[in-house]
């Protein structure tokens, strides 16, 4: 049992990883499973050339941030199991007991956050009656989100990026899927506010 899947191996499903990752040492959440799905070849990261994104040197490829940042997280945070070459298929259940179904096996957790791209193609038994247009794509791509209400899908399903209803932005993105995994921490660390970043010593 997993205490959180992620599914994504994109800039919104790695940004939550790598958020949920650096806070494992932390009292509360020790011990917790978490597993993140690295199917990419969808991804529209990597067709991307970035200029514009903080903290990004410019001219990044994204195929090569897809790269270093997969490598970034199994270096600094190994207990996140990286489970690649995976696609998603189905999610059922409920919070705390989510059979979550791929084309290679079947998976529970107890919460999944749902981190892939927002092509029209998605096909994911269990979240399709959540589908609906994406509010801030011109109509002509067929862009789809999931209703949700602050990342929540419903109890226990998150859904980060554009998938979210986001700008296709890479910050956004990034920014999305670090957030969800705040808001996981908290909830770990019963209710109080967790925030996990590093800082120089004094």
């Amino acid at each position: 049992m997993y205490d959180v899947l992620i599914v994504g191996g994109g800039v919104s499903g790695v940004s939550c990883a790598l958020i949920i990752g650096s806070g494992l040492k932390r009292p509360y959440a020790l011990g917790k499973k978490v597993g993140v799905f690295t199917h990419q070849k969808a991804s529209s990261l990597a067709n991307g050339v970035y200029n514009n994104a903080y903290g990004i040197p410019a001219g990044t490829l994204g195929a090569d941030l897809m790269e270093s940042s997969l490598a970034q997280l199994q270096a600094l945070y190994p207990e996140v199991e990286q489970l690649p070459a995976e696609k998603l298929m189905k999610v059922e259940g409920e919070a705390g007991n989510f059979t979550v179904t791929t084309n290679k096996g079947e998976y529970q957790a107890k919460n999944v956050v749902i981190g892939i791209g927002s092509a029209g193609s998605f096909d994911i038994e269990g979240l399709m009656e959540y589908v609906i247009p994406n509010k801030k794509a011109i109509p002509e791509k067929n862009r789809i989100q999931l209703v949700n209400d602050d990342h929540v899908v419903k109890e226990g399903i998150y859904v980060v990026g554009t998938l979210a209803g986001h700008r296709s932005q890479l910050a956004i993105a990034a920014g999305s899927g670090a957030a969800v995994g705040g808001d996981i921490l908290t909830i770990w660390n019963e209710g109080k506010h967790a925030q996990s970043h590093d800082s120089v010593p004094k």
